[in-house]
């Protein structure tokens, strides 16, 4: 697939405010500083689409763009930030939770994992939430620039077995760069994949 055109649509903090749900929709979400607007920037060739700032947290509502004219990407407000107030992390853990339980047409949700990171018990415990709500996910690793083919291997290998004391499978996942654009081809694809399923249940 290739993303020829991304508009922004909506922001908002209530569910019931997203655009009319007949077209599938893809979200991104991750612990603050994980890389999402700068993936969502390089999956769409657009510098300028999400907005990336040095300071976790930045994102704090839920984003729609619409993409080809054709299907929903959303950004969501990112999660595990420590220095903002409880009052402000509860309200952000309610917005996503009402979106992410009542979201019908959202088929996937891509939780980006810092790929230089151990698993984090917050990711774990997100990621838990999710299987048990029956919500549709992929992981993304991101930052795979950041460190060498070894390492990068080492890392993956040690989440993979933490990961594996709590969960029967890894779960889907790729390995992405927004820098080097690794793996972002393959993420397309998927969501193409995943697009031509969603129109052939809504024709059947």
């Amino acid at each position: 697939m290739i993303i020829k055109k991304a508009s922004f649509v909506i922001s908002n903090t209530n569910y019931k405010l997203c655009p009319n749900d007949n077209k599938a929709e893809y979200a991104f979400i991750g612990r603050s500083n994980v890389g999402k607007s700068s993936l969502i920037n390089a999956l769409t060739n657009n510098k300028s689409l999400a907005k990336i700032s040095g300071k976790p947290g930045k994102t704090q509502l839920i984003n729609h763009f619409l993409i080809n004219e054709d299907w929903f990407m959303v950004d969501l407000p990112g999660y595990g930030y420590a220095k903002t107030s409880k009052v402000l992390r509860a309200k952000f853990h309610k917005m996503i939770n009402d979106y992410l339980l009542n979201r019908k047409n959202l088929i996937c949700l891509f939780v980006l994992i810092d790929s230089r990171h151990d698993l984090q018990a917050v990711d774990n415990e997100f990621m838990q939430f999710l299987a048990e709500n029956n919500i549709p996910f992929t992981i993304v690793f991101t930052k795979t620039d950041k460190q060498g083919r070894s390492t990068l291997a080492k890392n993956f290998n040690k989440f993979k077995a933490t990961m594996l004391n709590d969960w029967e499978s890894l779960p889907k996942y790729f390995m992405t760069s927004s820098i080097k654009r690794t793996g972002l081809k393959e993420l397309l694809d998927y969501i193409s994949a995943l697009n031509k399923d969603f129109k052939t249940n809504q024709e059947s």
